[in-house]
């Protein structure tokens, strides 16, 4: 009985293969027919746009009987005799077209009968609404603008295969409108944060993505070789050194928003390259920065979404309200039971995390391991917005030391859903301090954590020019679009993912 299964689907792939065979030579005969008869769609060069079809049913009432154009995609084809309906879809929806022999013309209205589902399409006629109520376009005129020459996913199971959605990402947006929707959104928001950081008086600027070393975050580059130098070189991981160089400069606010690249996994939160937006303000700290952060979030939410009380999976996010303030210590103890102000030495804490069963390495120091059990503890409870402030100093290499608790760093990072979302620093501006830090840095290098940063020579040198009291904050824009456009996975808020090469 199984190998009888087994044959039948095979006979039914092999069918459905000939089958999408023939219909791809049609399309390509039609093609040449159109060409030989002196109608190539191809030579067109443009086609005068009046409206989109979301437009006109918006506006129904002022362009009722006026003449329109619009261009977009056949999505749905209905031939009858004398008059067809066809469904044309552009950027903003789509509208239905009635396409009649005796207001086209009997040889134009031949060739439309012959057009197939995914050709684009240009309709000039009359705005009206039939007799079932529905606004549509009376069509003067269809033009051919291009031939599709491939077959689109059948319209009522649309483009469900994940793996083929972002692989061929042009046609996940043809047939799946709230895709097109989330990266509409996308581009607002971006938008959204170049407005509201220009209007508190940042710059926008621009800084190397090939460097000679690869500072300013936790990660492991991507190395490459320049051949005009003839040197290696790295993708910057983070924007942070060079955006300080500036602030060292007399630029006293700066931004940017642009693309990092790391060397790490694939899963749902993270791509190794990915949108950053890292800005830095002089005479300011942290606390400025957890000021501007929530203004910003709650800005671009407003604007973009016209709300901040945001859905995302099976929560409300309230962004509107005073976001939520904790210390690290404060937050373990809180959700642990373990308070880290009793715990002075990394035996100590080495002891508690074996009783708690919180794994470590055998280079991890008391700070690494608070950390840890933040990360097993804490942050899956971190579900509405909360600053989780002051950090120890192990894993805050370019961040200013707390006055009366040296063994802390001025830092927060912004929690929602249970996501980093955001982080920031009062920014270390010692360069005897930040010599001190680096060397820490390449001692963990040399134990072997492929994350640890080197001594950057030319920033130290900026640093002793002197840098203001600085606050600095750096958040990643993909992360901030899954929360607005309630988006579960990084990849869905790509346009193009990484993904493994199908060679």
């Amino acid at each position: 009985m199984g190998e009888a299964q087994n044959n039948n689907q095979q006979k039914n792939q092999q069918s459905s293969t000939q089958d999408l065979n023939q219909i791809l030579k049609a399309r390509r005969e039609k093609l040449a027919n159109l060409q030989e008869a002196g109608k190539d769609p191809f030579v067109i060069t443009k086609y005068e746009v009046t409206h989109h079809g979301q437009e006109i049913k918006e506006h129904y009432d002022q362009l009722e009987g006026q003449t329109v154009s619009i261009a977009g995609r056949i999505m749905f084809k209905r031939v009858m005799g004398k008059a067809s309906f066809c469904n044309v879809q552009d950027l903003k929806g789509n509208i239905q077209c009635y396409v009649a022999r005796d207001s086209i013309g009997e040889e134009p209205y031949a060739d439309f009968k012959k057009y197939d589902v995914g050709d684009i399409v240009g309709v000039k006629g009359e705005v009206f609404t039939t007799k079932t109520g529905e606004i549509s376009i009376h069509a003067a005129e269809v033009t051919l603008l291009t031939k599709s020459l491939q077959v689109l996913p059948e319209k009522f199971h649309g483009l469900t295969n994940t793996d083929i959605r972002y692989r061929q990402r042009y046609v996940d947006l043809i047939m799946n409108q709230d895709v097109r929707e989330t990266f509409v959104k996308r581009s607002q928001i971006i938008s959204s944060i170049r407005r509201y950081l220009d209007s508190q008086g940042f710059l926008e600027v621009e800084t190397p993505m090939l460097v000679s070393n690869a500072g300013g975050a936790a990660a492991r580059p991507f190395e490459t070789h320049y051949n005009a130098l003839d040197e290696d070189v790295k993708l910057r991981i983070s924007l942070e050194l060079y955006l300080k160089r500036l602030i060292v400069g007399g630029l006293e606010k700066v931004y940017e928003i642009g693309r990092v690249f790391r060397n790490e996994g694939l899963d749902t939160r993270h791509n190794p390259e990915f949108t950053l937006m890292e800005l830095y303000q002089a005479y300011t700290d942290y606390h400025g920065m957890m000021d501007l952060t929530e203004n910003m979030f709650r800005h671009v939410a407003q604007e973009v979404c016209g709300t901040t009380l945001i859905p995302y999976g099976e929560h409300e996010i309230d962004l509107g309200k005073p976001f939520a303030r904790l210390t690290m210590i404060d937050a373990i103890k809180q959700y642990c039971g373990v308070d880290f102000n009793e715990i002075k030495t990394t035996e100590e804490a080495k002891r508690i995390a074996d009783e708690k069963e919180v794994h470590y390495e055998k280079r991890h120091t008391r700070g690494d391991i608070m950390n840890l059990f933040f990360e097993e503890f804490v942050e899956e409870h971190l579900i509405q917005p909360t600053f989780i402030m002051d950090h120890p100093v192990e894993i805050s290499p370019l961040t200013k030391r707390k006055p009366d608790q040296p063994e802390l760093v001025e830092r927060f990072e912004l929690f929602i859903t249970a996501k980093e979302m955001c982080n920031a620093y009062s920014e270390l501006n010692d360069p005897i301090d930040q010599r001190e830090r680096f060397k820490m840095q390449e001692a963990a290098l040399a134990a072997g954590d492929e994350e640890a940063n080197t001594t950057d020579e030319d920033f130290m040198n900026a640093l002793e020019i002197g840098m203001p009291p600085t606050g600095g904050i750096g958040y990643g824009i993909d992360r901030l679009v899954m929360l607005l456009t309630n988006s579960p996975a990084i990849r869905d808020v790509l346009l193009f993912p990484t993904l493994k090469s199908q060679n």
